[in-house]
C-alpha cells in the first residue's frame, strides 16, 4: 500500500496524486494497468486489482449477498427512493467483501468498481438481456438509474463508497446473436430522443464515476472508439470526468468482428485515443506495439492511467485502512435490514394486471393448487448477474408458509418449453425407508472421497443449488467437499424421460467437479468434463420407484448443481389435475427463466434462440397447462415470472387474475404470497409494453424507434406501459398548473390531488404525461412520476416540477428544443387513453444543450 497518504478529499486532489504516481511508471507498467486484471507494482506499493465486479440487483458472483428483484422488477416499483436504497445495499455489501478480502490484492468480483446499472432502453421484448434494464422509457430509466448510481457511490464527500458504471454506451439492446459486430443504424432524432437521455441523467445528475462502452458500432464506428459518444457527448457536452471501461472483449471485437482495424494494436490505439481508458479483455496488451508504431502516444496512455488511478484514490484503495466504510464486514452481508429491503422491493415490484370478480385476495382458508414449472425453481428468483441467495423463498414455499402446508397441493404440471429441462420436483423424489419424505437424503462430507462420517445429513426436497463461492453448509470448506444424495425417483407415468444434470461450470477454471449418477443401481453417468448440461435419455415402462444416487465431488471452482428433467406431458398434466381436484383455487406460476432468456445463451428451441426470443407467446407446454387448469372451472390465478413481456392473450381472456412477479429475488415467494393473500396491496406498474404478438413490431435488428414502445407504437397493446391495478380505488382531481402560458426554457409546476377512494390502504403511482403536436414529438411521454402511500379515504397533494428538458422535443437533426405551441398534460394512475388533458401554451423557442 502507499502508506502515508491522506484520503483524497476531492476529485482534483485525486487527479494530482494519480498524475504523480503514473509519472513514476514505465510504459509496460502503464499498459498493464489499463487492463481489467491489473497486476501489482510492488516497487510503487500498488496492489493488484481486478476491476470486474457486478451489482445489477445485489452484489454478484462473490458468494452470499442480498438478492433483490431483477432490474426490470425494480423498475416496476416506479419508486426512485427504493432504487437509491438498493444501490446503497449493493455498495455496502461490496465494501464488506472488499474489506474481508484484506488490504492486499483483490480478485475479480470482490472490488469496488461495480459494472452496473444496465440502462439500455428495452426497445424490443425479444431481447434476452432486457431483464437487466429499467424498461422502455428514457425518463423512467434515467430517474431510476440516477438514484441507483447515487446509492452505489454514497454521499461521503471524501471517499466514493464504490464506483457505479452505467452501461452499455450506447444504442445496445440486442439481438444477442451477432452482438459483437453489429452496427446500430439510427437517426439523429432517435439517438438524442431515446438512446442517450438516461445516460445523460446518470452522468450529469447521478455523477457516475464510470461508464462502459458497448460492443456494437454506431453508424459504422465501434462504440468504444466513437468520438461522437466518448468525446463529444460524454466528455464535452456532459463534462464527464471519470473513466470509461470497455465491455468485455469489445476492443478485440473491433478487430475480429467489426474489421475496424487490421490488428489489436490498431484497435487499441483507436479505443484509448477516443477515451476508452480500461480494457476488459486482451486487446490492450498490444498497446506497446501501437506506441512503437506511432499509432498512439504514451501521453494518451498516461491520461487513461491517471483517470483509473484517480478513481482508485477516490475509493480509498491506495491509502492506509480507514475511512467511513472501513468497519463494514460479514455482519453487513444479507443483514436483517437488507433482507427486509429485498422483501419490500419484491412486494413493490409486483404488478396486478387482471382481477375479475375480486378473485384476489384469496381467502385465508382457501385450499390452493400450486402448479407450473416456475413454482419451485431457484433460478427464477435469482435471474442473472446475481449473488448467492441466503435462504431463498420460492413461490411454492411462500404460499405453503402463508396458507399452511396442508392447504396447498402442488404439481409441476409442465416443462418450461419444448426441449428445456426444469428441476425434478419434490413430488418425484423420495428419501425411502420407513420414514420416507419428499426429496433425497443428502450426506455432506468435509472431504472429496466420501470417507468417514458425513459432517451433515439432511433431506433436500430438490437438487437445485447455487453454491457460487459458498459451502453447502457451515461445517464445510467452500473449496473442498463432497455430497451424496440417495433415495428414489418416482416417475409420474410411463414414457420417455430426459434426466439432466446442470452444473454451473466456469470457463476458465483449472478443475471441474466430477459427478456420478446411478439409476436403478446402475451407473448411468460418470462425468469429469466441461459441459454445463449433461443429458441422459431414459425410458420407464411403469411408475415403480427407481433407486437413485447422485454423487458430487467439489474439487474445482464450479458453482452449483441442478438435477433436472423433461417428463412426459400427459403424466405431468394428470398430476396437475389431481392437485387441482383437491383445491378451491389454482395458482399457476408460469413464464420464462434465465435458462431461455439472457446473455448470449446456448439455447435453440421453439420460441428461443441464443438468449433472445423469437415468439412473445407463453410456451406451448405451459399454455396447455393453463387451459387444463381453466377446464376445472375453478378460479385461475396466473403468476407470471419473467424478465420481459409475455403475450398472455389467452390468460387475459380466460384467467381470473394475472399477477406479474418478474424475477423477484430471494424473498420473491414471500412477496407473491403476501399479495395473493391480501397482506400486501399491489401497486407495481409495467415499465414495458406488453404486445399481443411479435408481428406488431418492426424487425428486431431495426434500431429506429418508429412503431416501438408506448411512445411510438400506434397499435393496441395487450397491456400498456404504466398499467397496474390495486385492491383499492383512487380518484384524481384535474391537475393544477403553475401557469397556462409558459416562456420557453422555464419549468412547469404541477399539483395533483389524489384520493384513496376504496376501503384498503395502498400505494398509488401518480404518472404525468405530456403530449404535443410538435415535429418529432412522441404520441405522449412520461415527464413525472411519484409512488405515494394512501390510507383508505386519505387524500394527498402531489407536486411535480417539470423541467425544460421534459418539455422539449428533438428535431430530425437531433437538436433538442423547447418549441412554441399548445401542449396537453395528463395526470393519473396510468397512461392517457384518449381523454383530454390540461392545456397550456409555450411561448418562444429555447435550444437546449446535448
Amino acid at each position: 500500500m502507499l502508506a502515508g497518504h491522506a484520503a483524497a478529499m476531492d476529485a482534483a486532489q485525486a487527479d494530482q496524486r494519480a498524475a504523480a504516481l503514473v509519472a513514476r511508471m514505465t510504459l509496460e507498467e502503464k499498459i498493464a494497468q489499463l487492463q481489467s486484471s491489473a497486476p501489482a507494482i510492488p516497487r510503487l506499493g500498488v496492489p493488484a486489482y481486478d476491476w470486474w465486479s457486478e451489482g445489477l440487483h445485489g452484489t454478484a458472483r462473490a458468494g452470499y449477498a442480498t438478492v433483490f428483484p431483477q432490474a426490470i422488477g425494480l423498475a416496476a416499483s416506479w419508486n426512485a427512493p427504493l432504487l437509491h436504497a438498493v444501490g446503497d445495499v449493493v455498495s455496502t455489501e461490496a465494501r464488506a467483501k472488499y474489506n474481508l478480502a484484506g488490504r492486499g490484492d483483490h480478485p475479480r468480483y470482490h472490488g469496488l468498481s461495480i459494472w452496473s446499472p444496465n440502462i439500455n432502453i428495452f426497445r424490443d421484448p425479444r431481447w434476452g438481456r432486457g431483464q437487466e434494464t429499467y424498461g422502455e422509457d428514457p425518463f423512467l430509466t434515467g430517474t431510476l438509474a440516477t438514484q441507483f448510481v447515487r446509492g452505489i457511490q454514497g454521499d461521503d464527500p471524501a471517499q466514493l463508497k464504490a464506483a457505479a458504471t452505467p452501461k452499455h454506451f450506447a444504442v445496445h439492446s440486442g439481438p444477442e446473436k451477432g452482438r459483437h459486430g453489429f452496427d446500430s443504424r439510427t437517426s439523429p432524432h432517435d439517438l438524442e430522443d431515446t438512446y442517450l437521455p438516461a445516460f445523460r441523467m446518470a452522468v450529469t445528475q447521478g455523477q457516475a464515476a464510470s461508464v462502459m462502452c458497448a460492443y456494437n458500432a454506431l453508424e459504422g464506428t465501434p462504440a468504444c472508439a466513437s468520438p461522437l459518444l466518448l468525446q463529444e457527448r460524454l466528455r464535452r457536452d456532459w463534462r464527464f470526468a471519470g473513466y470509461v471501461v470497455s465491455d468485455c472483449d469489445a476492443v478485440d471485437d473491433m478487430t475480429q468482428f467489426h474489421r475496424y482495424k487490421p490488428d489489436n494494436a490498431g484497435s487499441s490505439a483507436a479505443a484509448v485515443a477516443a477515451g476508452t481508458d480500461l480494457d476488459c479483455g486482451i486487446a490492450y496488451a498490444a498497446l506497446g506495439e501501437a506506441v512503437r508504431k506511432g499509432q498512439v502516444s504514451e501521453a494518451t496512455l498516461d491520461r487513461a492511467a491517471r483517470r483509473l488511478f484517480a478513481a482508485r484514490y477516490r475509493m480509498g484503495m491506495l491509502d492506509d485502512a480507514g475511512g467511513p466504510y472501513a468497519a463494514l464486514g460479514a455482519q453487513d452481508i444479507n443483514s436483517p435490514a437488507h433482507r427486509a429491503l429485498a422483501l419490500q422491493a419484491a412486494r413493490e415490484s409486483i404488478v396486478l394486471l387482471k382481477n375479475e370478480r375480486a378473485t384476489l385476495p384469496l381467502k385465508s382458508t382457501a385450499r390452493i393448487a400450486v402448479i407450473g414449472p416456475n413454482a419451485d425453481a431457484l433460478n427464477i428468483l435469482e435471474a442473472n448477474y446475481h449473488g448467492t441467495a441466503v435462504d431463498p423463498v420460492t413461490p411454492l414455499a411462500g404460499l405453503r408458509k402463508r396458507f399452511g402446508e396442508a392447504q396447498v397441493s402442488y404439481a409441476q404440471g409442465a416443462t418450461l418449453a419444448q426441449g428445456v429441462s426444469v428441476p425434478v420436483p419434490s413430488t418425484a423424489l423420495r428419501t425411502g425407508g420407513k420414514e420416507a419424505a419428499p426429496g433425497l437424503r443428502g450426506e455432506y462430507f468435509a472431504n472429496t472421497d466420501f470417507s468417514g462420517k458425513p459432517a451433515l445429513v439432511r433431506t433436500d426436497r430438490r437438487i437445485d443449488f447455487d453454491w457460487d463461492e459458498v459451502a453447502p453448509a457451515k461445517q464445510l470448506d467452500p473449496a473442498r467437499y463432497a455430497v451424496r444424495w440417495t433415495g428414489e425417483l418416482l416417475p409420474p407415468g410411463p414414457g420417455d424421460y430426459n434426466l439432466n444434470l446442470h452444473i454451473d461450470r466456469c470457463f476458465d477454471c483449472k478443475g471441474h467437479d466430477p459427478v456420478r449418477l446411478y439409476v436403478d443401481g446402475k451407473l448411468v453417468l460418470d462425468d469429469h468434463g466441461k459441459d454445463y448440461d449433461l443429458n441422459l435419455p431414459l425410458h420407464f415402462a411403469d411408475t415403480r420407484p427407481r433407486p437413485l444416487k447422485l454423487e458430487l465431488r467439489h474439487t474445482g471452482e464450479d458453482q452449483g448443481i441442478r438435477l433436472q428433467w423433461s417428463a412426459p406431458a400427459e403424466a405431468q398434466l394428470r398430476e396437475a389435475k389431481e392437485a387441482i381436484a383437491k383445491a378451491d383455487a389454482v395458482v399457476a406460476v408460469v413464464g420464462l427463466s434465465p435458462d431461455v432468456e439472457g446473455e448470449e445463451l446456448q439455447v435453440s428451441v421453439p420460441g428461443f434462440a441464443g438468449g433472445d426470443r423469437t415468439d412473445l407467446s407463453l410456451p406451448a407446454t405451459q399454455q396447455r397447462l393453463l387451459e387444463t387448469a381453466a377446464a376445472s372451472g375453478k378460479p385461475l390465478v396466473v403468476v407470471l415470472t419473467s424478465g420481459s413481456a409475455v403475450a398472455l392473450n389467452w390468460a387475459k381472456q380466460h384467467a381470473d387474475a394475472i399477477v406479474v412477479a418478474w424475477y423477484p429475488g430471494e424473498e420473491g415467494g414471500t412477496a407473491i404470497a403476501d399479495v395473493l393473500a391480501g397482506g400486501y396491496n399491489p401497486a407495481g406498474r409495467l415499465p414495458v409494453t406488453f404486445y399481443a404478438s411479435a408481428d406488431d413490431l418492426p424487425k428486431f435488428d431495426d434500431y429506429r424507434m418508429e412503431g416501438r414502445t408506448y411512445r411510438y407504437f400506434r397499435g393496441t397493446p395487450l397491456f400498456a406501459f404504466g398499467d397496474g391495478l390495486s385492491y383499492t380505488r383512487f380518484a384524481y382531481e384535474a391537475p393544477k398548473l403553475s401557469a397556462r402560458s409558459l416562456k420557453a426554457g422555464n419549468k412547469l409546476g404541477v399539483d395533483v390531488q389524489v384520493r384513496n377512494a376504496g376501503e384498503r390502504d395502498g400505494d398509488e403511482v401518480v404518472q404525468v404525461y405530456l403530449s404535443s403536436k410538435a415535429a418529432g414529438a412522441a404520441r405522449h411521454s412520461l415527464v413525472g412520476f411519484q409512488r405515494v402511500a394512501l390510507k383508505a379515504g386519505e387524500s394527498k397533494l402531489v407536486h411535480f416540477e417539470i423541467e425544460a428538458r421534459q418539455l422539449s422535443t428533438v428535431d430530425a437533426q437531433g437538436e433538442r428544443k423547447v418549441v412554441a405551441g399548445r401542449y396537453q398534460l395528463f395526470a393519473g394512475g396510468r397512461q392517457p387513453a384518449g381523454e383530454a388533458g390540461s392545456e397550456f401554451v409555450i411561448e418562444g423557442t429555447e435550444a437546449l444543450p446535448h
